[in-house]
């Protein structure tokens, strides 16, 4: 495009136009009008041409939905709708009077997130599995609003997190400066406080608005028993009938998602206070720990009953200071006791040999937690023992301390070893947080995705999945890149560029497995808002259940860093086969409303 100066700089005409279909649009558009279908699909070679005049009918969008899209069950009315959907968009029309699409109409249903989405909007995985069968969307200190150390703590990251259906909220409790109440912060750390209560009752508010199934909340316990008893009583008189209560001292097995719909539960640890009571009583009947999860329940309501009753006749005034402390000291072990009767997912800490902490009780579940740096250990020299305790267990990883600023870290090992509770800075940014929310955006958004198969069985020899081990490729992904459009609509003029418009490229590729991660790039288009790449790649899969599709664009610099220009990760099992629209975000994961890309996706 040509130039011309203005005093020292070199500036260029801005071009701005809408969007045009791209070729295969055309081509697919002109087949099927003139009652084509079959022989090759879109991209083969033919001779159909596009004249202004031709129209396509619902029937014939229905050829094309089955043909092109691969949506073999689709029916003549969902034509109809989308035909009649396009009608009071574009023009306007309630009633339309003509049951056609042009070849505008056409791009415009293709180019429609609600017509033509790229992957699967419903929950449609089998629910009714034990929750270690499932990844789960995991929050890491969910309350912090930025920093790990210096922000301050509140209920709207929480809120924020719980509307894009994160499903596992970590709160982090210590005693109030008077001891008694309960904070949650960041402890040791110059983070400022927010009140238990009002975190808990967010929580209440939020949990289900995104999905209907089980929020988790972990607690990072820091209290004192009688602390513990209070957060008994804010629990059950915050959530009443939603909070799930165990029905056995020990926990067998899980209960499915669809079991625990709309339902909370609490994971922690047990009370420190318990294991050291029971350690210095242990009767060789199993472990300090173990014995202390067989407390027989001791109601706190009974207890505060009973000491409203002693308080109203008087009769403390006759016990010395020695009995006092000894009734002061039992509704505070009651009181912890409920408490941890109140937990529905009991949790433990790494302690000693790894292969010990790992090993599989067949008669209890529970929850291990290791760091990052832990894992990738666990990864090198336990791998098979990760998988064999996830088939049973639930394991949780979260970031490791050096992680101030809230970074992440790559989710993949965790979920290639089965762990399903990979626990992210839902408040930070950048590509580890892009693939947490590309997973998730499977099975329909709801904040669980079954594991596949190899991940929570053996196979026929005994053996389990090995990520790292030479694959075979099951399937190849062929991605087309066909356009772009939007930048003009959700973008100042002046920003990629002072003097021109952008000169964008697309990069996109797979994260998975080691042997399945590659990145590829277009070619980068100058100057143009609506640029069309009309690119095609090959993608072979050796575990395509656990691949993401990367995607982002960029804007060309020459002289400084390039610019970002949108981002999106699709789980690839997820795809929808054919020509579909793209939406794209912005680096904290939030929806552009305008910018997006025409992509085509077939499995080969």
């Amino acid at each position: 495009m040509g130039s011309y100066k203005i005093g020292m700089f070199f500036t260029r005409k801005f071009k701005s136009h809408e969007a045009q279909p791209p070729p295969d649009v055309k081509e697919a558009f002109a087949k099927f009008t003139q009652g084509g279908g079959g022989g090759g699909g879109v991209g083969a070679t033919t001779t159909t041409t596009t004249t202004t005049s031709q129209k396509m009918t619902a029937e014939q969008l229905l050829q094309f939905l089955i043909e092109i899209q691969g949506e073999s069950d689709a029916k003549i009315g969902e034509a109809e709708q989308i035909i009649g959907h396009i009608m009071q968009t574009r023009h306007h029309i309630a009633k339309f009077t003509r049951h056609t699409l042009t070849l505008d109409d056409f791009h415009h249903y293709l180019f429609s997130e609600d017509l033509n989405s790229s992957i699967k909007s419903q929950v449609h995985q089998d629910m009714s599995a034990p929750l270690s069968h499932y990844y789960i969307y995991t929050g890491h200190n969910s309350y912090l609003t930025g920093n790990q150390l210096s922000s301050d703590s509140s209920d709207v990251p929480i809120i924020k997190a719980l509307k894009k259906g994160v499903r596992v909220i970590e709160l982090d409790i210590w005693p109030s400066s008077s001891k008694t109440d309960i904070n949650v912060l960041h402890g040791r750390t110059l983070t400022t406080p927010i009140k238990l209560i009002k975190c808990l009752k967010s929580i209440k508010e939020y949990a289900f608005v995104a999905s209907p199934y089980p929020v988790v909340i972990t607690l990072e316990d820091h209290l004192t028993p009688d602390l513990q008893a209070k957060v008994a009583e804010m629990v059950v008189e915050t959530f009443g009938e939603m909070l799930y209560h165990p029905d056995s001292k020990v926990v067998k097995e899980f209960l499915s998602p669809e079991e625990l719909k709309y339902r909370v539960l609490l994971s922690t640890k047990p009370p420190k206070e318990y294991l050291e009571a029971k350690g210095s009583k242990d009767t060789g009947k199993g472990s300090p720990e173990e014995e202390a999860w067989g407390t027989e329940v001791i109601s706190l309501k009974d207890e505060l009953q009973e000491n409203d009753q002693s308080d109203s006749d008087g009769s403390e005034n006759n016990l010395d200071d020695e009995d006092s402390d000894e009734r002061d000291s039992q509704p505070r072990q009651s009181g912890a006791v409920e408490y941890k009767c109140l937990i529905g997912i009991h949790a433990k800490k790494h302690k000693g040999e790894l292969t010990e902490s790992l090993k599989v009780d067949v008669n209890k579940v529970g929850r291990l937690s290791l760091n990052e740096q832990a894992l990738e250990k666990a990864a090198t020299s336990h791998g098979s023992d990760l998988i064999r305790f996830t088939q049973r267990n639930l394991l949780r990883i979260y970031p490791k301390g050096t992680r101030v600023t809230s970074s992440n870290y790559n989710p993949l090992i965790g979920w290639m070893h089965g762990a399903q509770m990979v626990a992210f800075n839902m408040q930070g940014r950048g590509r580890s947080l892009w693939l947490m929310q590309g997973m998730f955006r499977s099975n329909g958004g709801c904040g669980y995705v079954k594991k596949p198969d190899f991940l929570i069985k053996e196979n026929i020899d005994n053996q389990v999945f090995n990520p790292m081990g030479n694959l075979a490729v099951k399937k190849t992904l062929k991605v087309r890149v066909y356009m772009g459009d939007g930048w003009r609509l959700d973008f100042s003029q002046t920003h990629f560029d002072s003097y021109s418009p952008p000169d964008f490229y697309v990069k996109v590729g797979i994260a998975g497995v080691p042997t399945d991660c590659i990145m590829k790039k277009t070619k980068t288009l100058e100057d143009n808002w609506t640029p069309v790449w009309d690119e095609e790649f090959l993608f072979p899969l050796t575990v395509p259940e656990l691949a993401l599709l990367r995607i982002e664009v960029h804007e060309y610099d020459a002289n400084e860093k390039d610019d970002f220009g949108g981002q999106t990760c699709l789980p690839v099992a997820e795809l929808k086969h054919g020509i579909r629209t793209v939406p794209l975000f912005d680096r904290k994961g939030e929806k552009y409303k305008s910018v997006k890309l025409l992509m085509q996706f077939q499995f080969v």
